[in-house]
């Protein structure tokens, strides 16, 4: 087969099984466990079926993150319709280096031909380089051209920037432009106040996420790109309880309103989120300020902070399984579906 044909036949894979789409899970060939060239953490490596970070040991197993057969049996075993998997964190080339493209182009290749082989039960989001807007433009065309990798997943921040100006600005803008889903997930940075009881995690990761929706939501992202598809995992971090304190803000100072004449809650409604927040009342809380058709379902599947059904916090607090599933489809422009006869 030739390498056209190939690229055919993965064009032509099936989209979607039916059922809840869980946005927010992640997968890593064994392969790339080595992560991105210039990568500021240690290398993947399993001790015996335990995965470690260096010499951090993750709680994960390593087959959960990385063997096809046992992702595909547990998105079964969730109850799920199809999931969508994305690069862990750590993978994200977030430092510019010459071996960056290479390493975008293995993973995404893996993940495709994964994804075309599930028949409809996986899906995908894959990397690009975020240092070289030439090398992402084609890596984000590559995708566009895929029935099964749906967009790219992202971290909040790439060095002191996020998506309000610098490399994410520029790959936002070209995922708007290709229309591209767009993931973000916060990458856990470490900060010495923060070094005891997971608090990087715990503490850091719903403050990243805050931090780069605020640059959306002040810096007028989705005013200047209104086609763009970006979705914040675990329920949008503590940004929902903060944006009270941005309206202020934004109506006080000159600097906090700077960046756009929309209110903070206005921009906020452009956004996606998953529902991950382990918590009712903060699910209630994120229904509250977004807007309810673009409220997807996300597990964070294999890390200790996921969860193995998690379709079961939303529907219990109102959100319906059916509204996932068709926010889900939206957000990676696949075919809403009406009824079973419509499969």
């Amino acid at each position: 087969m030739t390498t056209l044909d190939t690229d055919r036949s993965l064009a032509a894979a099936p989209a979607a099984r039916r059922g809840v789409i869980d946005v927010h899970a992640h997968w890593l060939p064994q392969e790339l466990f080595g992560l991105p060239p210039g990568s500021p953490v240690p290398p993947l490596n399993a001790r015996g079926e335990e995965l470690h970070l260096g010499d951090i040991p993750l709680s994960i197993a390593a087959s959960a993150m990385s063997d096809p057969d046992r992702v595909l049996a547990e998105t079964d075993r969730a109850g799920l319709g199809a999931r969508v998997l994305s690069a862990p964190p750590f993978a994200f080339p977030v430092v510019a280096d010459p071996g960056v493209g290479e390493y975008v182009g293995r993973f995404n290749e893996a993940l495709t031909r994964l994804c075309h082989d599930s028949h409809g039960r996986l899906l995908g989001l894959g990397l690009v380089s975020l240092h070289d807007p030439t090398a992402a433009r084609a890596e984000m065309k590559a995708i566009a051209a895929s029935a099964v990798v749906r967009g790219v997943a992202v971290p909040p921040l790439v060095g002191a920037t996020s998506f309000d100006e610098g490399p994410l600005h520029e790959v936002a803008r070209i995922a708007a432009e290709l229309d591209l889903a767009m993931l973000v997930h916060p990458m856990q940075l470490p900060r010495p106040e923060w070094r005891s009881y997971y608090l990087a995690n715990l503490i850091g990761n719903p403050t990243e996420t805050a931090t780069a929706i605020a640059s959306c939501v002040l810096g007028g992202v989705t005013e200047t790109l209104p086609s763009l598809r970006i979705c914040f995992v675990h329920g949008g971090g503590c940004a929902p309880a903060l944006l009270g304190r941005w309206r202020h803000g934004w109506e006080q100072r000159a600097d906090a309103g700077a960046g756009t004449g929309r209110t903070p809650h206005e921009g906020f409604r452009d956004l996606w989120f998953d529902t991950l927040t382990h918590d009712g009342p903060a699910l209630q809380l994120l229904r509250s300020k977004a807007d309810p058709d673009r409220l997807l379902c996300g597990s964070d599947y294999p890390f200790d902070m996921g969860v193995d059904r998690p379709q079961d916090l939303p529907v219990s607090e109102g959100i319906g399984a059916e509204a996932m599933e068709a926010g889900a489809r939206r957000f990676l422009d696949l075919p809403v579906l009406g009824s079973d006869n419509d499969a």
